[in-house]
């Protein structure tokens, strides 16, 4: 009987139990476990919020995640380029939710009724050892020029007309007691940018004050070394900003190779991550199109990516078939024009306008509007201590539509519409 009993009683605990459950899981009460003496309650809101919450946390490190962790960029050596790649990790573009502004140029254009387009623009100048400002202490100065550009696009008509003042940028920055060598303008992400060949430093030009504001910093070479870039040219590909130096061997000023770091290329997403690419083979296979080879060269100053038509297009400075010296390179101006593919497996050798031997190319844009078919470009000329710059327009067909004009006895390096 007291078997019987224990047996019976046992039967109509897990009898209860059964009960329990089912009306826990037929009823609207949330679900109930008895863990010895206390209950743990299964919160079906609860458990979708901690869900909700959850998943909002990952999209904010998704969000905020550095996009070195994204590798899906066709900017990569193997696609623009040979040579190694040094960094820190892959390269990358940027992630899905970055956004980029593409607004080019800054200032609207404005239209006639005749056909003509009317451009805001931008000059530069790079003033070497006299950008230290005379009076203030730790301060250097660049000047900018602005103006206005018009085209007209059916008749290739080009007119330029300049405002009276310069504008001066200054900076405390310097390397070795010089900065402000600035040497390019460039739009990238909806804001204009100017790099400084002495200090390596990008600087963020903001027109609305006339500020010059540190960025971020190239370092030579393969981004290892204590001196900054010198920076010469940029452009933009793929949303990213990337900048060239010289593209020739440093040598002594009689021609003897000190190492390799001009013919590095520096790539800057919108967030300002840095990368270092080996430029090298593309820049000899650009020389050897015109036949020239080592201890021969050519200096690159003007590069653009041209989108449409998937090409990048070279205005060489100074070119030579002889060992480089520091005089006689004063008298090796081009009147080269250089079209590569992507890859550099292809390119094409044009000839633009009157060849002066001390006139070269330091800056060149593609006009808006054109389907990068009109150039505007600047040269420079400096010999025994004297500078001056001068603008021109042509066609990527070599056919000049504005001759050669001074824009003044400064060195001007960098040209946008802005």
């Amino acid at each position: 009987m007291v078997f019987m009993s224990s047996e019976l009683n046992a039967n109509m605990l897990d009898s209860s139990k059964v009960l329990d459950m089912r009306q826990a899981v037929f009823s609207r009460a949330p679900l109930s476990y008895r863990v010895g003496n206390s209950t743990l309650h299964v919160q079906t809101k609860f458990v979708t919020f901690v869900a909700v919450v959850g998943l909002i946390s990952l999209l904010v490190l998704f969000i905020i995640m550095p996009t070195s962790r994204m590798s899906t960029s066709n900017l990569t050596n193997d696609l623009f380029g040979h040579g190694e790649e040094h960094g820190h990790g892959h390269h990358h573009q940027r992630n899905w939710f970055t956004y980029y502004n593409s607004t080019y140029p800054l200032t609207a254009p404005v239209y006639s009724d005749r056909g003509y387009i009317r451009y805001r623009i931008a000059m530069v100048t790079d003033l070497d050892t006299d950008s230290k400002h005379p009076t203030e202490k730790n301060t250097w100065i660049s000047y900018l020029k602005k103006g206005h550009l018009t085209v007209n696009v059916d008749n290739q008509d080009v007119q330029i007309e300049w405002d009276k003042d310069l504008i001066s940028l200054k900076s405390n920055m310097a390397y070795g007691g010089r900065g402000m060598e600035l040497s390019e303008l460039i739009v990238f992400n909806g804001r204009l940018y100017a790099v400084d060949d002495r200090t390596g430093i990008i600087y963020e030009i903001d027109l609305s004050s006339n500020k010059a504001i540190p960025w971020v910093v190239l370092t030579d070479g393969n981004g290892r070394e204590m001196k900054g870039f010198k920076s010469e040219w940029a452009t933009v590909k793929d949303e990213t900003l990337i900048v060239g130096g010289l593209g020739k061997e440093w040598t002594t000023s009689t021609g003897e190779l000190v190492n390799h770091n001009p013919q590095w290329v520096k790539t800057v997403n919108p967030r300002g991550y840095i990368e270092h690419h080996d430029w090298t083979r593309n820049y000899e296979k650009l020389r050897e199109a015109v036949g020239i080879f080592f201890p021969g060269y050519m200096i690159h100053e003007a590069c653009e990516w041209a989108e449409g038509r998937q090409r990048w297009v070279f205005l060489p400075r100074r070119a030579s078939t002889s060992r480089y010296d520091e005089k006689d390179d004063e008298h090796r101006g081009t009147d080269l024009m250089l079209e590569a593919t992507e890859g550099f497996e292809k390119i094409q050798v044009h000839h633009v306008g009157e060849k002066i031997d001390t006139h070269g190319f330091s800056s060149f844009k593609f006009i808006p509007g054109t389907n990068e078919r009109i150039i505007v470009a600047l040269k420079s000329e400096e010999v025994d201590g004297n500078v001056s710059s001068y603008i021109m327009a042509f066609n990527t067909e070599g056919k000049v539509l504005l001759k050669e004009t001074k824009v003044g006895d400064y060195k001007f390096e960098g040209i946008e519409f802005v």
